[in-house]
């Protein structure tokens, strides 16, 4: 199918595009950027007043398939990402059956590419069953499809079993996704602080984060390997992953939009809603990771997408299954963020799309050139937004199998900037607005 989106507001944060004109899409691919005529389009989408952008890539987003079936089937959790304008994702490996077996990655691939709504790049485990002691066949997994190697929320226990890792990795140029967490002092339900406290919560002091970081600089400095922080929490660790790029180790890191909007105040009296991991830490470090964004320190903007059941919250906090919903979210609270940050529009929408394919680098293939960006001849990921509209989070707004976030209107008390209109995944129209 041909379509031309007509008379938006072009904006590419990779090659510094900012216009008004048009999108012509053939073939799955973007035949021309500016004013197009004698096109001889099949659709048409009208995108004035609109802005025209490449379409988000989320670096974390758990999909629940297969596994927890009953939190979200694939086909729910995707078709949220196309509402929220995400066309590609980076799924972690913690699922049921863990993704440490190529059959299984080849399988969940073939699932998603049959549904034609969001292009998925699995993990793969970075140990067997991710218990943190045998390695698994990483090029194996790379051949099925996996982009990185992660124990998800699971720590390596064994230092020499990580370096081990660090060492194959380094030796066949995978990347390494974890997240730094230390352990033996990470057990706890809520961030260590005057909080915690009150409620008698037990803590996750932020020397579990800095340790961790301080272990996994001292692989990479001794491997050479690449490694990725996935949801970074605390203002120390985003100083040391300061220091870290400065001394020029190849580390990457992004932060979840819970992190990035939210406090351990906002837990208030045991409110459920509030059990994510990682966990909320205090405004100066919510402060800390909102300027590390802007300036570079931290690379991505994440979901942290994790849908979970009412039942799963309807519990005290300390029970709660930590998780919220966060891909239809993830363009608006990037909005909010720059907003308050008095950032541009730009810088907003870079976060979300070329600073996470530049993460995600060659892992892509022949994807890297044009994912995440507005080029002729590269592919047609596109999304159409209404930067001028706001919406209130409530759960029958939510296309996700899970309905349940902090941001919810009943709960926040505010709206949201910020309204995808259409999406486009590789030329098809995966999601349109009513």
């Amino acid at each position: 199918m041909k379509i031309l989106i007509q008379g938006g507001r072009l904006i590419d944060p990779a090659s510094n595009l900012d216009r008004k004109g048009d999108v012509a899409i053939a073939n799955g691919r973007i035949v021309h950027l500016g004013d197009v005529s004698d096109f001889g389009a099949d659709r048409t989408v009208d995108a004035s007043g609109l802005i025209v952008a490449p379409g988000l890539v989320d670096l974390c987003a758990r999909l629940r398939e297969p596994g927890h079936e009953h939190e979200g089937l694939l086909e729910s959790e995707l078709a949220a990402a196309a509402a929220g304008g995400v066309t590609s994702l980076v799924c972690p490996p913690d699922t049921d059956p863990v993704l440490d077996e190529p059959g299984l990655v080849e399988m969940l691939k073939f699932r998603a590419r049959k549904l034609s709504r969001c292009r998925l790049f699995p993990l793969g485990a970075l140990t067997r069953q991710l218990e943190g002691t045998a390695l698994t066949e990483m090029a194996e997994l790379t051949e099925a499809g996996c982009i990185g190697f992660s124990q998800a929320e699971v720590a390596v226990k064994d230092t020499v079993v990580l370096s081990r890792a660090l060492q194959y990795a380094a030796t066949y140029g995978y990347t390494v996704w974890l997240r730094p967490q230390d352990a033996w002092l990470g057990g706890g339900v809520a961030a260590s602080g005057a909080v915690a406290t009150r409620l008698g919560l037990s803590g996750v002091p932020v020397s579990a984060e800095t340790i961790a970081l301080h272990t996994i600089f001292e692989l990479v400095r001794a491997t050479g390997a690449r490694v990725h922080l996935c949801r970074l929490s605390s203002a120390a660790g985003v100083e040391l992953v300061r220091t870290a790029k400065k001394e020029g180790l190849p580390v990457t890191a992004d932060v979840s939009i819970n992190s990035l909007h939210l406090s351990d105040v906002d837990i208030g009296y045991f409110d459920s809603a509030m059990r994510l991991t990682p966990p909320l830490r205090q405004g100066r470090d919510r402060d800390a990771l909102r300027a590390g964004l802007a300036d570079g320190t931290l690379d991505a903007l994440v979901s942290d997408h994790m849908p979970v059941t009412v039942d799963e919250k309807a519990v005290p906090f300390a029970e709660a299954t930590p998780g919220a919903t966060g891909l239809e979210l993830l363009l608006s609270l990037a909005l909010r963020w720059a907003k308050d940050a008095e950032l541009p529009l730009q810088r907003a929408l870079a976060v979300v799309t070329a600073e996470p394919v530049r993460v995600l680098g060659s892992a892509l293939g022949s994807l890297s050139a044009s994912a995440g960006r507005l080029v002729e001849g590269g592919v047609a990921d596109v999304c159409v937004f209404d930067a001028g509209a706001s919406w209130a989070v409530t759960p029958d707004m939510l296309a996700s199998q899970g309905k349940h976030s902090p941001f919810e209107f009943s709960r926040s008390g505010f709206e949201l900037p910020a309204r995808v209109r259409t999406t486009l995944v590789a030329g098809h129209i995966a999601y349109e607005a009513a």
